[in-house]
């Protein structure tokens, strides 16, 4: 609305259209995430960085691609698309400290002495 108000509807169209694409690549991001790490969940700090880095540079070719357009305002779109980004990230992280996830599997018990020597 405040991208409306400023640019006027080609602010607006510019506005929509980096939120979309912000919220279609990092739910697909999300999605391939969750099934690298689905049996796997040591590579997930790897997997993670790999995932944000391809988003990151889609998006770089999106904005090369549509540099010069006039189908609607250029920097609207910039300003918009990192801002959904950040507020994307900031989810992310903020989802990140509030889960419980254990280091340390509370449901294994290894009943076998560490050492050699029987007790």
């Amino acid at each position: 609305m405040i991208a409306f108000a400023v640019v006027g509807a080609k602010g607006l169209i510019g506005a929509v259209f980096a939120t979309l694409l912000v919220m279609a690549f990092f739910s697909f991001g999300q999605v391939a995430l969750d099934r690298l790490t689905r049996n796997n969940p040591q590579i997930m700090m790897a997997a993670a960085l790999l995932v944000y880095t391809t988003q990151i540079l889609l998006v770089a070719v999106v904005l090369a691609v549509f540099k010069h357009t006039t189908l609607f305002d250029t920097k609207v779109f910039g300003f918009t698309l990192l801002g959904c980004a950040l507020i994307w990230t900031g989810f992310q992280v903020r989802g990140a400290m509030k889960a419980k996830i254990y280091y340390v599997d509370p449901e294994s018990r290894d009943d076998k002495p560490k050492s050699g020597r029987q007790p």
